[in-house]
């Protein structure tokens, strides 16, 4: 019956705004193929959205869009905000996949991301301030890997980096320590895969870490690979609050998955990809944004409280 109760929440636990899709090419300033993928924050008042913008070329760049409430009216910056410097080997082919979270002890804000070269994709930091001026500190590991999100705080004395390196052909979500942002270790992994599961084939970190007073809350995609495809699909983790490398819980089903055409037509079908969110505390709800079918991008609202139930409801790891 518990399992019951659970499947019940995770079924219903989202649901999309009925404007979605809220990015589309058709919204953009100039000439672009795609959007997709955005990082989110709530800067002044705003809620930022820094999205990966693919060209008629094929490369991708960062480009923001702001909004008063996070769903309507967005203003789009008129010309790329972040690009690839191609000079740079590791950036020669574009910047992907962006995460945002504001590191309360710097004054700053960290955007992980993906610069894709010739080595394959790598982990790379910029910093900001004011999302107009970025300083980019560079690649942190070596390919390939993708999907990286520092959390927002040190524990220790030590920044922690989530992130999903591709290790003798396995995917699963690693956990790495640094005392300065560039030397990296104490690397283990942090989820696998599962065999048989809607998170089978390969996992990655979803939306920036969301601290919650039972832990840090992980949102992550996972693929499962069918005769017609892959499907990638949305689950949650609970991480411990002072030692995230440590798993609490983790729900076997997932929470969110492909199911509007707007998800399940386009560059990529079957793709619901979350890589930013933002709590509005005046509704007590999660705005989780995702890129869907690799083409557009789109939110789905969940009530905090509700989501926590779901998630203390997940067996323990």
């Amino acid at each position: 019956m518990q399992s019951y109760h659970r499947e019940r929440l995770a079924f219903d636990l989202f649901k999309r705004y009925d404007q979605n899709p809220i990015l589309t090419r058709d919204n953009w300033p100039y000439p672009i193929n795609s959007v997709m993928n955005p990082a989110a924050a709530i800067v002044n008042d705003e809620v930022v959205l820094l999205n990966r913008v693919e060209s008629l070329r094929g490369f991708s760049h960062l480009t923001i869009a702001r909004s008063k409430d996070g769903l309507t009216d967005w203003k789009i910056d008129s010309k790329p905000t972040m690009q690839p410097d191609h000079s740079k080997r590791e950036e020669r082919w574009g910047l992907e996949d962006p995460r945002i979270v504001w590191l309360e002890e710097q004054k700053q804000y960290a955007i992980t991301y993906v610069s894709f070269g010739l080595g394959g994709p790598e982990v790379s930091l910029a910093i900001t301030r004011n999302f107009k001026s970025f300083a980019k500190l560079g690649s942190l590991l070596p390919p390939e890997d993708k999907d990286a999100c520092l959390f927002p705080r040190r524990f220790n004395g030590m920044f922690c980096l989530i992130h999903r390196p591709i290790v003798r052909g396995e995917a699963h979500i690693w956990i790495s320590m640094s005392p300065d942002l560039k030397h990296w270790g104490d690397h283990r992994v942090l989820l696998e895969t599962r065999h048989a599961y809607w998170d089978s084939q390969r996992i990655g970190l979803g939306c920036q870490p969301i601290e919650t007073e039972y832990g840090w809350l992980i949102i992550y995609h996972g693929v499962r690979k069918t005769v017609a495809g892959q499907i990638y699909r949305t689950g949650m983790a609970l991480l411990d609050l002072e030692r995230p490398w440590k798993v609490l819980r983790r729900g076997e089903e997932w929470v969110f998955g492909p199911q509007a055409d707007y998800e399940r037509l386009g560059d990529v079908g079957d793709v619901v990809f979350a890589t930013g969110a933002i709590v509005n505390k005046a509704t007590n709800q999660l705005y989780l944004y995702y890129g869907a079918a690799d083409d557009k991008v789109a939110v789905a609202i969940a009530d905090m409280d509700r989501i926590k139930e779901y998630i203390l409801s997940c067996p323990e790891v």
